[in-house]
C-alpha cells in the first residue's frame, strides 16, 4: 500500500509545461524571462518529487499548496543583484573585503552620468577620430606623478604580472625571499611573477634582506629587483 501511495503522489507532480501555462508563472515570466524561471520550476519539481517519494501525504499536500508562492521566492532571490550597500562597522576605513573605500559622492555622480549615456571612451572629439581608451586615466595620472607613463589594472597581481612581463620576461627577477607570500584572493607572488615569464633569484630570508644580498644577486641576466 505504501508504494502504492508514493505512486499515487508522484503522479500529482506538475509537468514544468503545465506549470508555465499558470498565470502567476507567465507573469514572472514576463518579468525574469523563461530561462531563470524555467531553472527554478525544475528545481523545485525536483524536490517536490523528492517529498512525493517520502510518501508523507501531508508535506506533500503542503509544499504542492506552496508550489507558487516558493517560486516566487527563488526566483526573486536568483533576479536579485549579489552586489549590495552594507555598513562598514570594523574600524579599517579601506577594507578590501568591503570594496575598499567608498567613491566621493562627486566621482559617484560622474560615474553614474557617464555610464548612463554614450561617453567619447574611445573617440577624440577634436579630431573627429577613433582616439585611446587609456589617454582619460592615464593623462591625469601622469600628471600627478610625474612618471613617463601609467597602466591602469583592478589588483596589485596585476600590475606586477605585467610589469614583470613588460621587463624581465625570460631573465632573471630579484626577489627577497620575505617577499614571497600568498596575498588576498589565493596570489602567491612566485606564482604571479613565473606567469610573468621571469625566473626567480631568491635573496635574503624571510625577514631580513639587506641590500648587500641584492647586490651579490645582480648579474648580466638580472633584469629588474621587486
Amino acid at each position: 500500500m505504501a508504494g502504492s501511495g508514493t505512486s499515487d503522489l508522484r503522479r500529482r507532480v506538475p509537468s514544468v509545461d503545465q506549470m508555465l501555462l499558470e498565470p502567476d508563472v507567465r507573469d514572472l515570466e514576463q518579468r525574469h524571462g523563461r530561462p531563470l524561471v524555467r531553472a527554478q520550476l525544475r528545481r523545485l519539481l525536483e524536490e517536490l518529487r523528492g517529498t512525493a517519494s517520502a510518501g508523507d501525504e501531508g508535506a506533500f499536500a503542503a509544499r504542492l499548496d506552496s508550489l507558487a508562492a516558493d517560486l516566487r521566492t527563488r526566483v526573486r532571490l536568483a533576479a536579485a543583484p549579489s552586489l549590495v550597500p552594507v555598513i562598514n562597522a570594523t574600524g579599517v576605513v579601506v577594507h578590501t573585503n568591503l570594496g575598499r573605500a567608498p567613491l566621493p559622492a562627486e566621482a559617484a555622480e560622474r560615474v553614474a552620468l557617464i555610464a548612463g549615456s554614450y561617453s567619447n571612451l574611445e573617440y577624440e572629439l577634436e579630431r573627429g577620430a577613433r582616439g585611446n581608451r587609456e589617454v582619460h586615466a592615464e593623462t591625469r595620472l601622469r600628471r600627478m606623478l610625474g612618471c613617463e607613463a601609467v597602466v591602469v589594472v583592478n589588483n596589485n597581481a596585476a600590475a606586477v604580472m605585467l610589469a614583470v612581463n613588460t621587463f624581465a620576461e625570460g631573465r632573471e627577477a630579484i626577489v627577497s625571499r620575505g617577499e614571497l607570500v600568498e596575498i588576498g584572493g589565493s596570489f602567491r607572488v612566485p606564482d604571479v611573477l613565473r606567469k610573468g615569464g621571469a625566473r626567480l633569484r631568491e635573496v635574503g630570508t624571510t625577514n631580513r634582506t639587506r641590500v648587500g644580498d641584492y647586490e651579490a644577486a645582480l648579474g648580466p641576466d638580472s633584469a629588474l629587483i621587486l
